[in-house]
């Protein structure tokens, strides 16, 4: 089977929202083996729709549209997609019900105009949503299955996962087994270097890379006519995956994440952890803190975004401030010796950078980022160079703090092993 994405939204064309959508169902058609060759976004305009959907059906089996279900009058995806298919649309009852439920329960009247998301092309598949109003559609002709899913991101996610993922697993008698082996520390060229021949010999599984802030992730995906046999085919290729990559990899499953599997990683050795944070004001604290159950391991965090708290809280010598300055190695390291001495746990981290986009000179550029790890007295201190937004560059200082932490306690561990 073949699919194509259309989103629909002029707020999309405008820049005004950045389109999460066709991100999410282009990793989730290939989690499920699905091909998926074209994109497209169209305004909220009946005509360009029409020729998007005309378009799309004679050359993908499967179209999956996101936006335009809501009660307004420039919401047409589902008036346009019937209109393609010569349906009449009619009322559900059910999906009526549901939407004055949903009011009811918020103490809010609904107006005429939301009545209309209970009307749906007449014979086709309705979709609870169970995160919102607008219910999701899937209509079949003889050529081709249109899915229709809300815009919001919350309600797509919800109601991909829920009612569309077992309908497209209906549509094939083979099983799809993914798993994910997740890297981080290395570039995806790098990644996808060292995997060439595997990549370039590939039948079944498949093998796919993507890149994250600091991570590249190796999806390993089968078909087989059975759970047990596409598990099986997959299983040599990720122990592979584990002998080329080694301690690169963090995770080989989906609901884990480099913060998470850093904590794993803490708790396993009974290590506590501390941060002290500059450019990133808190973000490294924030995204360990994530993690359910963190408040048995992480102990405190410090955000001395000034010198005088760089000096006050951590103990930053002021000579050292004046001569290197609080972007440097030397800052970074007194930070965080100074973090385990005031707050006592094993592992501390400590960020100090020029996130922009002002403050950077031609010795100091916007993107430098000192990041230092301290386990146990021994102390890292790493220099790197991001590139980008000043949200992008602290998002990329923490997935290096994140990396450093786990890189330096793995090797205090290997060392303990080995005393």
């Amino acid at each position: 089977m073949t699919a194509e994405i259309i989103c629909v939204g002029t707020e999309l064309l405008l820049g005004n929202i950045v389109n999460t959508n066709a991100a999410y169902l282009a990793q989730q058609l290939a989690a499920l083996g699905i091909t998926s060759y074209y994109q497209t976004v169209v305004g909220d305009n009946r005509e360009r729709l029409l020729d998007a959907l005309e378009l799309a059906a004679k050359r993908s089996e499967l179209i999956i549209l996101s936006g335009g279900l809501g009660p307004t009058r420039d919401d047409l995806t589902k008036e346009t997609v019937a209109e393609f298919c010569s349906k009449k649309l009619v009322t559900d009852e059910k999906s009526k019900k549901q939407i004055e439920a949903y009011f009811v329960a918020r103490g809010i009247k609904p107006t005429k105009n939301n009545w209309k998301q209970a009307m749906v092309p007449e014979g086709c598949k309705v979709l609870e949503n169970h995160n919102g109003t607008a219910p999701g559609i899937v209509v079949e002709t003889k050529k081709n299955k249109f899915v229709l899913l809300p815009g919001p991101p919350e309600e797509l996610r919800l109601m991909f996962e829920e009612s569309v993922v077992p309908y497209l697993k209906g549509l094939s008698s083979d099983v799809i087994f993914s798993q994910t082996v997740k890297t981080c520390g290395l570039a995806e060229s790098a990644v996808e270097d060292r995997l060439r021949d595997l990549i370039e010999g590939q039948t079944n599984p498949t093998i796919a890379t993507y890149a994250k802030t600091g991570e590249v992730h190796v999806r390993v995906t089968a078909k087989a006519e059975t759970p047990k046999e596409a598990q099986k085919l997959v299983k040599p290729v990720v122990k592979e995956l584990k002998s080329r990559f080694g301690n690169d990899i963090y995770s080989t499953d989906d609901g884990v994440t480099l913060e998470k599997a850093l904590a794993d990683l803490l708790e396993s050795a009974g290590l506590t952890i501390s941060c002290a944070e500059s450019c990133t004001g808190g973000l490294v604290s924030a995204t360990l803190i994530n993690v359910p159950g963190i408040s048995e391991l992480y102990k405190a965090g410090f955000v001395t975004y000034s010198n005088k708290a760089k000096r006050k809280l951590l103990g930053v010598k002021k000579g050292t401030l004046q001569k290197y300055g609080a972007v440097s190695s030397q800052t970074a390291e007194e930070m965080v010796r100074g973090l385990l001495a005031e707050t006592k746990t094993d592992v501390g981290i400590a960020v100090t950078g020029i996130a922009g986009p002002d403050g950077g000179t031609s010795e100091k550029p916007v993107g430098l980022v000192y990041i230092s790890c301290n386990v146990k007295g021994k102390i890292t201190v790493k220099e790197c160079h991001f590139q980008g937004t000043r949200e992008k560059i602290r998002n990329a200082s923490v997935a290096a703090a994140l990396m450093l932490a786990r890189r330096c306690v793995l090797e205090y561990l290997s060392k303990e092993i080995l005393k």
